[in-house]
């Protein structure tokens, strides 16, 4: 007893067991209500004391139903032991900003940097959301709910202006770090329920087909600049082999190999962008036109003769590059590396009328 108060402790008794706990209250003895479990005074120390008893009693209730819905073991010391858990708050935007430093090491063997800058996009637009919808920097998992889903919904069609299909990919990236949340016991809901086939669905889409009529433009044209002659080229071997950007652009001299009849052909592993990250081998016969575009380029890095066939920009930059070269050809398309998939062009044509492409 100091200056005439006297320490508190929370008691709790299950089924006979007892356990108590002081909660760094005191309270003068002439106050307090032993019957009632309250201080008897009026005045603002009395009252916010109360009030603390009274949240704490709420709290350990809460916790008792929680764990008869877990099915879980309930003993007096494991009840004050959540109810006074100092254990580390799981929010949000925390777990997925953790989420995406440990990813960021994981480059190149379980995730892409595309895949990493989507997750970023994702936290930005998610971070405006919650300071708007709850008016804090953060929130814990238990704080969401089908409305805020829908909160962030709206944001992503109207202010980030997404496509459905792109829409549905920043929703799977929110889903992971839900799923991570559940899998670990700090989200015990779905806030997704209901709202799967809304936010989940893709749309098909209609690809920008390249005539041969275009692309015969592309080949005649000749470009004054070495940065679109290069482009040029590299577009012209994509759509001659069907690889992708990153096909080409690790394509080295040791996957040319020759067959029997001494035609030229392309053996490389590739890496599906896939959730499964499978590769597999592709086998490309070259036509004349893109063995000459590998002549042409034969040797253009002295210092590095085993490296990649190809000089080749980035894929933003070539994307950039492919814009100019759309307008130079009177190509009213948008032009990008991928849509060098979509050429009305079949690789069965014979060689002969090719032959134009490239010298």
């Amino acid at each position: 007893m100091k200056n005439g108060e006297a320490p508190i402790f929370l008691r709790v008794t299950i089924s006979g067991q007892q356990d108590e706990i002081r909660i760094q209250r005191s309270v003068p003895v002439k106050l307090w209500n032993n019957q009632k479990g309250c201080s008897k005074g009026k005045d603002r120390a009395s009252v916010e004391l109360n009030s603390y008893i009274e949240s704490l009693t709420v709290r350990l209730y809460r916790i008792h139903k929680e764990l008869l819905c877990q099915e879980a073991l309930i003993t007096p010391k494991h009840l004050l032991i959540k109810l006074f858990s100092k254990e580390e708050r799981r929010t949000v935007l925390g777990t997925m900003k953790k989420c995406m430093e440990d990813w960021t090491a994981l480059i190149g063997r379980e995730y892409q940097k595309s895949t990493l800058s989507r997750y970023g996009n994702c936290y930005e637009s998610l971070e405006s959301v919650i300071n708007e919808f709850y008016k804090k920097e953060d929130i814990v998992f238990n704080e969401l709910n089908g409305e805020f889903i829908d909160a962030f919904e709206m944001h992503l069609r109207i202010v980030r202006k997404l496509s459905q299909n792109t829409l549905t990919k920043y929703m799977s990236c929110f889903r992971k770090i839900i799923g991570i949340a559940r899998d670990n016991g700090w989200l015990t809901f779905d806030p997704f329920v209901g709202k799967r086939k809304r936010l989940f669905r893709k749309e098909e889409t209609c690809p920008t087909f390249l005539t041969l009529e275009e692309l015969q433009r592309i080949i005649s044209k000749d470009f004054s600049t070495t940065r679109l002659e290069h482009v040029k080229d590299f577009f012209l071997f994509c759509c001659l082999t069907g690889m992708s950007y990153i096909d080409v652009t690790t394509l080295l001299p040791v996957h040319l190999c020759r067959d029997n009849e001494g035609q030229l052909w392309i053996h490389k592993s590739r890496v599906k962008i896939t959730a499964a990250k499978e590769t597999c081998t592709s086998n490309v016969p070259l036509l004349a036109p893109a063995v000459a575009i590998l002549e042409k380029y034969k040797g253009w890095d002295p210092e590095n003769p085993d490296g990649p066939c190809l000089p080749v920009p980035s894929n933003q930059k070539m994307n950039e590059y492919l814009k100019e070269i759309a307008v130079l050809c009177r190509i009213n398309k948008r032009l990008t590396v991928h849509q060098r998939r979509h050429i009305e062009l079949s690789l069965s044509l014979k060689q002969n009328s090719l032959q134009r492409f490239v010298s």
